[in-house]
């Protein structure tokens, strides 16, 4: 057999093999309140932690922008709380860091806070090992959400 003959079948077995976590404009939906088609989110790594933000599309989308803002007051309190199960809802699967997160919570503060037209959940610590798993998460999302956001800290 040649390379090229090789590679084939196994190129398809690594892809049937990978992990598949498209996530679904329905789940997103119900699972954070809002429709992502009237929004814009944005996953933004920095060196002490990250900041998660999404705004409505239009100004006068008062709905969303409430819709939003309830959404980020409710994560900010369950993630202080090491529940992550609305993330696990919504992409069908555990994001990467989850784990870390959950048993770091403590060395890391959960803040929300209003932004024009939405909100802002800002995340921090100087645990080197919360850090690095918040930044997992926050990859993932920015892979799972195609916000194209810088993967690397600001």
């Amino acid at each position: 057999m040649t390379p090229t003959t090789l590679s084939i079948p196994l190129l398809v077995a690594v892809a049937l093999s990978a992990p598949q976590h498209t996530m679904s404009h329905s789940r997103a939906n119900q699972g954070m309140g809002f429709d992502q088609d009237k929004t814009t989110h944005h996953f933004l790594l920095e060196k002490t932690g990250g900041t998660i933000e999404v705004t409505a599309k239009d100004v006068k989308d008062t709905d969303s922008v409430a819709q939003v803002r309830m959404h980020f007051k409710h994560i900010a309190t369950a993630f202080a709380q090491g529940d992550f199960a609305l993330p696990l809802f919504v992409h069908d699967t555990e994001p990467p860091g989850v784990a870390v997160m959950k048993d770091r919570r403590a060395q890391m503060t959960f803040r929300y806070d209003d932004v024009d037209k939405g909100g802002k959940l800002s995340i921090q610590t100087t645990d080197p090992s919360a850090l690095s798993a918040l930044h997992d998460f926050l990859r993932f999302q920015i892979r799972e959400h195609k916000t194209g956001d810088p993967m690397t800290p600001r």
